[in-house]
């Protein structure tokens, strides 16, 4: 409108000039008055309409730099990447509140330390245990799992996953125990109190040396919100006053630690201000270090910083010693009885708790799993420790995750990342000392094993995660949350990328439990918190399963690759593919669009038919049940199957895309000086084609049964898993084939092949549970799958068992040439579904 306007002047102008110019007609004059007047008419006509058009590009012009000036004021848009899905949260239902959530307020919430305890809230009252171990005649102070600790052996013999658990932690010199317990009595505060007691015993072939025979102990207590902690006057007689320190919160109240031993005969102590736990033993350290070096001995200062909110007591007497440590909640209220419950937790009261506490363990151990007499005691000795260290390795974490976004606005500026909204997350973890945090795809096979033990944290759990979605239906693949955890990783490893996935594990335990309330094997209330559960699920499971359906879409109709890939890579021999999960597991040479990788075609079948059973389960519309019912039939057709990934030439499953199997890894001289390094040489233009490598991800479709019983292509898939050049082995499956030209080769010149050879136990369970549905369908290749099955499974069980014994660890992987375990140790989250071959407990897909 505003170049109009100025465009009408202008001509209105012209015209005007022409009727003004010195050719004059005949009659000009006689009519020269009325002409002026008209002349003045006109143009006061042509100044209005000037100053109109004027005017409205001032203002314009004004707008523009009053919208300027207050634009960088205005509240950037929030990035979608960031945004919560709008819908009503999990955690929110009525069975995760009231008497559910105060049952699991306290807990040995801190799996990155040997000993810690914390309540599920952001901001949360924390306590743990420290100690100086002895090697080569010196000391070295623990805290954090970590295997340079060198500790022979150590993790949960038992624990219930609520109120109980029984620890061992072997050292080099002496053997130290903790059994923690959790009472709600009356007259407590929120989350009831709880107990530890901690015992330490010396190896007997040990001298008498003063080093060898002195326990120096550290437990501390600290406030994550800072707040100031009270010293107790025990710390000067233990044995006149028991109290070590108090507080008050606004969760449990005011609060008291105690302390009973016969052992100890006194306490040190040193208080600290700081807002960091997670480097405490680092500042212990540097206090015993002053300590020693100005006095010659390694007691604490017996000083506190002003109002401390972490306190550390240390405990050192003669082996051996025994030692309860009670917290008790709600010391304030008029019928608080401290005395009367400080009693029950300790002595001979609370070793009659802890003993009624390992009954009721081992027999609901042997009520869940029912494992076969045959087996013997070392694998139902092994099964429980795999299963208390699962559930004794339940962390609750809060913070916010670092994420990939491009730097496009102020909120960000300078930096491709933003940050998750702040959010909690209660996980089971896969190791203590190596993996400490949330794995997405790790927790689907967690939560096979717990939700058979408590079918209650396993929902929790499941909920916790599914409430971390973002508007698109993404959940970030791992969660690291809170400074705790953020220690125990590097940062390249820190941010997560939106554009990846990773296999949508929780299908398995979702479809499992689907079954088993079609079977009736749930009691009545269980099985409608279940219903109620899937219910409040099913928009975040809908978004998840779109958010796959769209973004890891390939091509062709019913295809799927895995986004992430490095596309440009120079040093990797084949670009990882860390969204599958299988990371260095070889696939197509060269990413790109054309991919079409199996094993996620099979996950998301697996994802569709537990969609439609949920929605059917749920009595939804129909039109919901039929949009998932035909996506199962399209993912489960087996001719379509076989077109895009059979090589029928061996009846095995492969991924497609730009391959080539010329691929290499040469020593090069940089050109920026004289470095070598290893890089990637490509020998031959790669073309479409399948990818021959046969391994893990060859074996999905056999893995979510979507081969018929009676095709020859199971018979195929048989031999395979049987055949020692291919995938057989006498302590489990190979990950790849002997066969491969990836086969135990390097990906870079610092990265050790990973999934390529060695064993790994959540893909052979699934393999077996295949095996075993096989073994019962009627077909002409059922007492083949029986005998494999049942050869398999032995196997499995056998070298797992004797790693256990030879090292006291369940490990990450195991080797395919002698079946030594190899990689993280005391790798307790997948590797624990060991515990469900024994029992043959396989999960419905």
């Amino acid at each position: 409108m505003v170049g109009t306007s100025r465009g009408s002047t202008r001509s209105r102008a012209s015209k005007s000039s022409t009727e003004n110019s010195p050719i004059r007609k005949p009659n000009q004059m006689l009519r020269k008055d009325k002409t002026r007047d008209r002349s003045l008419i006109r143009i006061f006509s042509v100044n209005i309409k000037f100053l109109l058009g004027f005017g409205i590009i001032a203002f314009a012009i004004s707008l523009f730099f009053i919208n300027s000036l207050i634009k960088p004021m205005e509240k950037p848009q929030k990035p979608r990447v960031i945004t919560p899905l709008p819908a009503p949260k999990l955690m929110d239902l009525p069975m995760f509140q009231g008497d559910h959530r105060e049952s699991l307020y306290w807990g040995t919430y801190r799996p990155q330390v040997y000993f810690g305890v914390r309540a599920r809230t952001p901001q949360s009252l924390v306590a743990g245990l420290m100690w100086l171990g002895v090697k080569n005649g010196r000391y070295f102070m623990r805290h954090v799992c970590q295997d340079s600790d060198e500790l022979k052996q150590y993790g949960w013999t038992s624990h219930n996953g609520r109120d109980y658990g029984h620890q061992f932690l072997i050292e080099q010199t002496m053997t130290l125990t903790t059994h923690f317990l959790k009472s709600k009595d009356r007259g407590s505060g929120y989350g009831g109190d709880w107990a530890v007691r901690i015992g330490v015993q010396s190896d007997e072939s040990m001298s008498d040396e003063e080093m060898l025979n002195t326990a120096h102990l550290f437990f501390y207590v600290g406030d994550e919100s800072g707040k100031g902690l009270t010293l107790g006057s025990g710390v000067s007689d233990i044995h006149g006053d028991s109290i070590l320190a108090s507080g008050s919160r606004s969760d449990i109240g005011n609060w008291q630690l105690h302390l009973f031993s016969e052992d100890v005969s006194g306490v040190h102590y040193s208080g600290f201000k700081t807002p960091h736990i997670h480097n405490l033993s680092d500042v212990v350290q540097a206090n015993l270090a002053v300590q020693a070096r100005k006095f010659g001995h390694l007691l604490l200062s017996d000083s506190s910083d002003d109002s401390p909110n972490i306190l550390v007591f240390q405990i050192s007497a003669r082996i051996p010693v025994k030692a309860d440590i009670v917290l008790l909640s709600g010391t304030s209220a008029r019928d608080s009885r401290v005395e009367e419950r400080a009693s029950r937790l300790k002595g001979t009261s609370l070793t009659s708790l802890l003993s009624e506490k390992q009954n009721e363990f081992d027999n609901k151990f042997k009520k869940s799993f029912s494992l076969s007499d045959e087996l013997g005691l070392d694998p139902v000795t092994v099964g429980k420790a795999a299963l208390g260290n699962m559930l004794g390795g339940i962390g609750y974490f809060f913070g916010q995750s670092k994420i990939s976004h491009p730097s496009t606005s102020a909120l960000n500026a300078g930096d491709n990342s933003v940050l998750y909204w702040p959010a909690e997350l209660y996980t089971a973890v896969p190791s203590r000392p190596f993996f400490p945090r949330g794995f997405l795809w790790d927790e689907g096979f967690h939560q096979l094993l717990i939700w058979r033990w408590d079918i209650y944290i396993s929902l929790d759990i499941i909920g916790h995660w599914l409430d971390l979605m973002n508007i698109d239906g993404w959940i970030p693949r791992e969660l690291i949350l809170g400074s705790e955890a953020l220690s125990k990783v590097p940062e390249e490893f820190v941010l997560q990328h939106p554009t990846n996935g990773n296999p949508p594990t929780l299908f398995l335990t979702l479809r499992d439990l689907i079954s088993k309330l079609k079977k009736e094997k749930f009691a009545a209330t269980e099985a409608r918190d279940i219903s109620v559960f899937l219910d409040r699920a099913f928009v975040r499971l809908e978004a998840w399963f779109k958010w796959f359906n769209t973004t890891q879409a390939g091509k062709e109709r019913g295809s799927y690759y895995w986004h992430g890939r490095d596309t440009s890579t120079t040093r990797e021999l084949n670009p990882k593919t860390l969204s599958s999960g299988l990371d260095d597991y070889p696939r197509a040479s060269h990413p790109n669009g054309d991919e079409r990788h199996v094993d996620l075609r099979c996950w998301m079948h697996l994802a569709a038919d537990s969609m439609h059973s949920i929605a059917e389960l749920l009595k939804m519309d129909k039109d919901i049940q039929q949009e998932y019912s035909l996506t199962a039939k399209l993912l489960s057709d087996f001719e379509v199957l076989n077109q895009m990934h059979l090589d029928a030439a061996n009846g095995a499953y492969c991924d497609y895309g730009n391959h080539t199997e010329k691929v290499q890894l040469t020593w090069k001289i940089v050109e920026t000086g004289a470095k070598r390094e290893l890089l990637r040489q490509v020998l031959e233009k790669p073309v479409l084609q399948l990818v021959p490598h046969l391994g893990y991800v060859s074996l999905f479709p056999f893995i979510l049964r979507l081969i018929p019983p009676h095709s020859w292509i199971l018979e195929s898939q048989l031999e395979f898993i049987s055949n020692r050049s291919i995938l057989w082995t006498d302590f489990g499956l190979r990950s790849l084939s002997k066969t491969s030209s990836m086969y135990m080769k390097r990906n870079t010149e610092h990265d050790p092949p990973y999934w390529r050879g060695p064993i790994w136990i959540p893909l052979n369970y699934l393999i077996v549970s295949s095996l075993h549905h096989y073994s019962q369908e009627p077909g002409p290749y059922r007492e083949r799958a029986k005998t494999i099955y049942n050869e398999l499974r032995s196997n499995l069980i056998r070298n797992i068992v004797g790693n256990y014994k030879r090292t006291g660890y369940l490990w990450e992987q195991y080797d395919q040439k002698k079946g030594k375990g190899k990689g993280a140790r005391l790798f307790t989250g997948w590797t624990a579904t060991v515990l469900l071959i024994m029992a043959e407990a396989y999960p419905e897909v």
